[in-house]
């Protein structure tokens, strides 16, 4: 059984009081003004404690370091870097994407497949893998959280 589809804790945080107080949370953690900011740098905090690293992928034939960081590009559009290394840190392949966030649905898609290792996020408005980060509902709850306001911000100019 994937878990998968929307998370209670994306429904609640876009109720306005609760999406107010946690951002606020955010802005004081981050110690930034900017919901844009604060949404950013927790996205990328997420990213690094939930990185899929080769160490979990035992058995795997070609285990991998997965790091990832987004940025802002062009008005309406978020950068994706992805920079995989295998185990002995030897090979180092890196992919940059533009996403195009306006007229997307703001809602983040994640699968976190059981019987796997790792959740896969989807790119907004279509089903491409864009996020690959280590098999934790909580850690997949809070970035899909983080990533759907940060996508309504962006959105909102």
């Amino acid at each position: 059984m994937a878990l998968s589809g929307l998370c209670r804790a994306q429904e609640q945080a876009l109720s306005s009081p609760e999406q107010a107080r946690y951002l606020d949370g955010l802005k004081t953690l981050y110690l930034v003004n900017d919901e844009r900011a604060a949404l950013l740098a927790h996205t990328n905090a997420l990213l690094a404690a939930y990185m899929l690293k080769a160490g979990y992928q035992v058995g795997q034939p070609t285990p991998r370091d997965f790091r990832y960081e987004v940025t802002l590009g062009a008005p309406g559009e978020l950068l994706v870097r992805e920079e995989t290394r295998s185990e002995g840190g030897v090979d180092l392949s890196v992919r940059n994407r533009r996403i195009s966030l306006f007229g997307v649905d703001p809602f983040v898609h994640y699968e976190c497949p059981s019987s796997g290792i790792s959740c896969t996020f989807s790119e907004p408005g279509g089903r491409e893998p864009i996020l690959v980060i280590l098999r934790d509902q909580d850690g997949a709850d809070q970035l899909a959280k983080a990533l759907s306001l940060l996508i309504r911000n962006v959105q909102r100019g």
